[in-house]
């Protein structure tokens, strides 16, 4: 009777430790893709305009994430990055002062933000109101 009421406690663990089709499934699925996360849904290479600008830009699939990679540019006075309508930036938006001039940094980009609008990405120096290089998202 003894070895019958052991078995059945392993069998029962056993069976309670075990993972069922629709655990797997559940297990499988998360309210963010990954994928969709770390994708971009558009990225551009930088060119130069007054002063040697290069690396890459791209925005996460979220549209709320913009990350520059392996950039370089010249330093100067005031430089900012603006998301805009064209390279002039007359039409813009501010994401902030340039972080560095040679890395990778990201910026937050208002989940309002038009993309398909603001279709550049430009390195502005306001002293001297010229691009330094931008980026054309596509």
């Amino acid at each position: 009777m003894r070895i019958y009421t052991i078995v059945l406690i392993f069998s029962v663990l056993l069976l309670a430790c075990g993972t069922s089709d629709s655990d797997e499934l559940y297990s499988n699925t998360s309210l963010v893709n990954p994928q969709t996360e770390s994708q971009s849904s558009f990225a551009g290479d930088f060119v130069s305009d007054a002063h040697p600008t290069s690396g890459m830009v791209k925005v996460n699939g979220t549209g709320t994430s913009l990350s520059f990679e392996n950039f370089k540019t010249d330093q100067g006075p005031k430089l900012l990055v603006y998301l805009a309508t064209t390279v002039d930036s007359t039409d813009y938006v501010n994401l902030g002062d340039l972080k560095g001039t040679q890395g990778n940094y990201t910026y937050k980009i208002s989940t309002n933000t038009n993309l398909k609008k603001y279709k550049y990405v430009v390195i502005w120096c306001v002293d001297f109101s010229v691009s330094f290089g931008h980026a054309e998202l596509k």
